[in-house]
């Protein structure tokens, strides 16, 4: 396996490891993974808009080879609606050079609402990416999620998680 894409596989599997060595949900996990793109500690996966928010092909492939090579373990699980989730799981020590400071920001988010996660990190994306008003564009993106005081709920999560030192602040949205 080329030297690139088997670190792309580590990588993956270090957020977990960051994470505190379990991610719930593939939502979680990617939005966790943008949250610290957006911070400046991640390793360069690109995302673009997708229907739950911000999404990395790259890293959804890495996560599956890394799984079938069991550099991490990826156990799905069937919902009570009939669709599936998986759990991430990855053992031992990251390898990233800026683990010990990226662990609490990954945590935070890995142990978020994975709903509030979600609108919190496509506003930030969204400002990042030059939006002028992202909580106002996230509620008309996503209505049904921005519901029942969730959109609220995603402003206090994103404003907890902008209080954890980074290496490049997150959008004041």
């Amino acid at each position: 396996m080329p030297t690139e894409r088997r670190n792309t596989l580590q990588m993956a599997s270090d957020i977990i490891r960051d994470a505190g060595g379990k991610i719930v949900g593939r939502t979680r996990f990617q939005k966790t993974t943008c949250l610290l793109e957006l911070a400046g500690f991640g390793d360069g996966f690109e995302f673009s808009y997708k229907y739950y928010g911000p999404f990395s092909e790259v890293l959804a492939s890495a996560a599956r080879d890394a799984s079938a090579l069991g550099i991490l373990d990826e156990v799905e699980y069937e919902t009570g609606w009939g669709g599936w989730y998986s759990i991430y799981f990855a053992e031992g020590h990251s390898q990233h050079e800026l683990s010990a400071e990226r662990a609490p920001l990954a945590k935070a988010s890995a142990n978020a609402d994975a709903v509030e996660l979600e609108l919190a990190v496509t506003a930030a994306f969204l400002a990042a990416r030059g939006e002028s008003d992202p909580w106002t564009l996230t509620e008309k993106l996503k209505p049904a999620k921005a519901a029942s005081g969730r959109l609220g709920k995603a402003r206090q999560l994103y404003e907890m998680l902008r209080l954890i030192p980074v290496p490049k602040e997150l959008p004041a949205i």
